[in-house]
């Protein structure tokens, strides 16, 4: 039985990365996403629970675990549960 997946775009579209999905997507289009360090600029990538995202927002380089794929664009504390920030280890 395969993994469970989701579209690398929907996935950002829950995580509240951008207000639409076809932001998420134009966003991936233009690069600058690694997944599990390998580059990517297709919305359509699968992420799995456990991938790595790495991707420059901003001034920062955010690199996110995936903890969980989402059922739905939730409110801001039910976004933050779908990954954890490894840029910033808890406690620190």
């Amino acid at each position: 039985m395969p993994e469970p997946a989701i579209r690398l775009d929907t996935w950002l579209w829950q995580a509240r990365l951008a207000k639409t999905r076809a932001l998420c997507s134009r966003l991936v289009e233009q690069g600058g996403f690694r997944l599990n360090r390998q580059p990517t600029d297709k919305p359509h990538a699968r992420l799995r629970v456990g991938d790595v995202l790495t991707f420059a927002w901003g001034e920062e380089v955010r690199v996110w675990r995936i903890l969980a794929l989402g059922t739905r664009r939730g409110p801001p504390e039910e976004a933050r549960a779908l990954y954890e920030d490894l840029r910033n280890p808890p406690g620190t």
